[in-house]
């Protein structure tokens, strides 16, 4: 099969590996003119670094980022109210790790280039048509030599949240934005409690805060690289631009009495080497993914709302899937059908795990402890709410995204 893969991230350069490995040749063709370590950072959870191992690179991988010890969280008073451990530290198999999302990105585009050949991995190929003829697709890019055409047997979208393919087949389609906006920065810091831990603080009604570090020993101080986002949810304000430098006046007011005895906020927004303003967008699950030899994979097929660490994990999941698919002993003969099998098994279960980052993600703990205790600070977290309930909410999330312990030792189809 000539197969196209239109987008080189996570999701189409981990297809194109899995589908290598599986003796299938495929070329990506990705819009950027180079592929640099640009970003900031991602949790690789256990049963994505399943898919990660599966491809051979998540040994690399978890020697670029740092091995998450506990998830811990907070209201916005600073007082923890839940904690867990993770990872092998949990009793899992494989590590849940903090990394730079550019640095990860690198590790499957290094391997890309390596197994595929860097002559099947395209830079500068942005998408503009798709025209299906009866033996397959014609593909038309702009480039920076002029337009090119590319002819494929099938074509697998995985051209992230604003995809240009999903495009052809709902052209009406709007982001789903309900004024949550992000910020999104870096801060060399001392490390912060355990110097492995993954903070969560406060919620998007007041202001919330997600922190965890992505780099180690920086310098002789021992200072490490800490990832963090700032969100809030302002009902009627304007929706962020992608990936436009933030200022810190326009969003630290909220945040300019969290200073805690183990964590001062304003000082760790201040610090930042950089900073990037996101929107926070999903898109409503959609009837249909496949039609005749183009699908959708990643957030080209599921966007979702960054919470619970789980985009990348589904994309990783769907690119091993599909690629199980495309190996069948029919799909040489049939590859329209492997794409609609594909489509059966992945849409049901990522469209569950958008509705819950939407309603009952991980965060909810904080949300819930906020509910019963209006906002207030408390005199003790068990006169609120057991632990035990704070540890069913958590391990309601984990079993919808597929990283309950069990799920997370075997395949997640």
């Amino acid at each position: 099969m000539n197969i196209a893969i239109i987008g080189g991230g996570i999701g189409g350069l981990a297809l194109a590996l899995a589908l290598e490995q599986r003796g299938l040749r495929a070329q990506v063709f990705e819009a950027a003119p180079e592929l640099a370590e640009v970003g900031v950072g991602i949790t690789v959870l256990p049963h994505a670094m399943r898919e990660l191992q599966a491809l051979g690179v998540h040994e690399e991988v978890e020697a670029l980022g740092i091995e998450n010890y506990e998830s811990v969280f907070f209201n916005r008073w600073g007082q923890r109210i839940f904690s867990e451990l993770r990872g092998r530290h949990a009793g899992y198999g494989l590590p849940e790790v903090g990394i730079h999302r550019g640095k990860l990105h690198g590790v499957l585009y290094r391997a890309a280039c390596m197994r595929l050949g860097k002559e099947r991995v395209h830079l500068g190929y942005r998408f503009e048509s798709l025209q299906e003829h009866p033996r397959g697709v014609l593909l038309g890019f702009t480039t920076p030599q002029g337009p090119e055409h590319f002819d494929a047997d099938i074509v697998i979208a995985c051209d992230g949240v604003n995809s240009a393919v999903r495009r052809v087949f709902y052209p009406q389609e709007k982001l789903a934005f309900a004024g949550i906006n992000t910020w999104r920065g870096v801060t060399r810091h001392k490390p912060i409690l355990t110097g492995k831990s993954y903070m969560r603080i406060g919620s998007i009604e007041t202001g919330k805060m997600v922190i965890y570090p992505i780099i180690d020993a920086l310098n002789p101080q021992g200072e490490q690289l800490i990832n963090w986002v700032a969100e809030i949810q302002r009902p009627g304000d304007a929706m962020n631009d992608w990936n436009r430098a933030g200022r810190p006046e326009d969003f630290i007011d909220i945040f300019k009495d969290w200073r805690f005895d183990w964590l001062d906020v304003p000082a760790l927004i201040r610090g930042a080497e950089s900073i990037f303003e996101y929107p926070m967008v999903d898109k409503d699950p959609v009837p249909q993914w496949t039609f005749g030899a183009v699908t959708l994979l990643g957030d080209a097929a599921h966007p979702m709302y960054p919470r619970g660490s789980n985009g990348s994990a589904q994309a990783l999941i769907d690119a091993r899937v599909l690629a199980e698919h495309l190996s069948a002993p029919d799909a040489a003969a049939k590859p329209a059908l492997a794409l609609q099998r594909y489509e059966a098994l992945r849409r049901p279960a990522t469209a569950q795990v958008v509705q819950t980052n939407r309603t009952v993600p991980p965060d909810y703990i904080i949300m819930k402890v906020d509910a019963l205790t209006q906002g207030q600070p408390f005199g003790s977290i068990d006169e609120v709410i057991s632990q035990a309930e704070l540890q069913a909410i958590s391990d309601h999330y984990k079993a919808i995204a597929g990283f309950s312990a069990p799920a997370a030792s075997s395949r997640v189809t």
